[in-house]
């Protein structure tokens, strides 16, 4: 018989919130704000060339503006970089929301007695910035990002260590995240229970690997219904 599940565990990036959709906004602003500044550029190449750095870099990369400048103009100008970072959280801020239902479900899912859990690969700070300005940092039992034990997912590490801190065993816990060779395999080689999110993907996956397939988060609140009947 399977174990009844008692912790659901969230990646926290296009899982709980469209991070992708932010990136981009965000990048526009900036981009905006250097042309505004005078500089001159054309906004969709520049656009793209900023987000083939954060491929190249990672989409954490914190100096990203700065080797923009040095690739086009040859150094750092600070009127300009400021003028970047400065729309570039403006917009930030503004375009940091939730999946549909995010909010709704997780609040079910507390009030049914499961523990919640993030599991993120991002910095500490940013993933706590994130969590922060959605007010979530209150909703959940237990974070851990990629400062507290130094690797990524999939590596077992991360999975255990929020385990650890929610009192729960591999087999009662549900990972939800979007990306499958990470957050999926993951999960699935300590012995999780996993849901893809696949409504946060932005690519073609065939199969996940996954136990569940999301197409909407709301979707975990009757599939633990179901997991836990007596």
């Amino acid at each position: 018989m399977a174990a009844a599940i008692r912790a659901v565990v969230f990646d926290l990036d296009n899982t709980l919130l469209d991070f992708m959709k932010m990136k981009q906004a965000s990048v526009n602003a900036a981009v905006e704000g250097m042309i505004e500044a005078g500089l001159a550029l054309d906004k969709h190449q520049a656009v793209k060339d900023i987000m083939a750095i954060y491929d190249e870099r990672g989409y954490e990369f914190q100096e990203v503006f700065d080797e923009y400048l040095r690739r086009v103009n040859g150094r750092v100008d600070y009127k300009y970089l400021a003028s970047a970072i400065v729309a570039y959280r403006r917009a930030k801020e503004a375009a940091l929301i939730l999946y549909p239902r995010v909010m709704e479900t997780l609040l079910i899912l507390a009030k049914s007695g499961q523990k919640l859990g993030v599991l993120s690969d991002a910095p500490s700070r940013e993933a706590w910035m994130r969590l922060c300005y959605l007010n979530f940092h209150h909703i959940f039992d237990a974070v851990i990002t990629f400062d507290d034990t130094g690797v990524h997912k999939p590596a077992p590490e991360p999975f255990r260590k929020i385990c650890q801190l929610l009192g729960v065993n591999f087999e009662e816990t549900l990972m939800v995240g979007d990306w499958p060779e990470r957050d999926i395999t993951g999960a699935n080689n300590v012995g999780m229970v996993t849901a893809f999110a696949r409504y946060g993907h932005t690519g073609q996956v065939e199969d996940s690997g996954a136990d569940y397939e999301l197409e909407d988060i709301h979707q975990l609140v009757q599939i633990i219904k179901d997991r836990n009947k007596p």
